[in-house]
C-alpha cells in the first residue's frame, strides 16, 4: 500500500467515525427541536424560581437566567428579556402625577429613545404601585452594535419609606403578558 493509499483509506475511517458510521444505532444522540419560540418570548412552560434580596424583598424569576447584583439593585437576563428590581427611598408613595412630573424625565434623559404610552395606578400583591408602559431602544450590541426595540412595565412599590421599582423589557411584541403578571404580583416586601 503506497503512502497515498494508506492516507485516503485513513481520512476515509475518520470521515466515518465522525459520521457516527461505526457507534451502535442506540449510542446515536438524537437532533434536538429547533426553538419555537418567537424571540424574547418567555416559553409559555418556563420554571419559575424565588429570589430574597438580602435588602428586602422577593420575586419570582425564570429559572437559568443570569444574575446580576449591584448594591440594592438586582437584574436577570436572558438575550434581549429582563427583569430589573431596584430598592430605594421615598418619603411618599408615588402617584400618577409625581410619576408624570419626575420618574418620567428621569427615564427619557437615561433610556435610548424612550417613548411612554401609558402611566396609571395598579394593585400588585406588594400593594398599591404605578405602571410606567414604555418603549426604548436596547443598548447597543457589543459585537454588532445592533439595537433592537424594547418593550417595558416598570412598577413603582412603596411601604414604609421605601420603594420598590420593577423594570420588564423584552423585545417588542414578544407574547410575555402572563409571565410578566406572575412577575410582577409574586414581589412582596419581607
Amino acid at each position: 500500500m503506497t503512502v497515498r493509499c494508506w492516507i485516503a483509506a485513513a481520512f476515509a475511517t475518520l470521515l466515518m467515525l465522525a459520521s457516527g458510521a461505526f457507534l451502535p444505532a442506540a449510542a446515536q444522540e438524537k437532533l434536538v427541536a429547533p426553538e419555537t419560540n418567537p424571540p424574547g418570548d418567555i416559553p409559555d412552560n418556563q420554571v419559575f424560581v424565588a429570589y430574597t434580596s438580602p435588602d428586602g424583598f422577593s420575586l419570582k424569576v425564570p429559572e437559568g437566567w443570569s444574575r446580576t447584583v449591584t448594591g440594592p439593585s438586582v437584574r436577570f437576563f436572558d438575550k434581549y428579556d429582563d427583569i430589573n428590581a431596584t430598592l430605594g427611598s421615598a418619603n411618599a408613595a408615588p402617584t400618577v402625577a409625581s410619576v408624570r412630573a419626575g420618574e418620567i424625565a428621569n427615564l427619557e434623559k437615561a433610556g435610548h429613545a424612550v417613548k411612554v404610552t401609558a402611566v396609571k395606578a395598579v394593585k400588585l400583591a406588594a400593594g398599591p404601585a404605578v405602571r410606567i408602559s414604555y418603549q426604548s431602544n436596547s443598548a447597543p450590541n457589543p459585537v454588532t452594535n445592533k439595537q433592537i426595540r424594547l418593550e417595558h412595565e416598570r412598577f413603582i412599590v412603596f411601604k414604609g419609606g421605601k420603594t420598590i421599582t420593577l423594570d420588564l423589557a423584552a423585545p417588542t411584541g414578544a407574547d410575555n403578558v402572563d409571565q410578566w403578571q406572575l412577575i410582577s404580583n409574586s414581589l412582596q416586601w419581607k
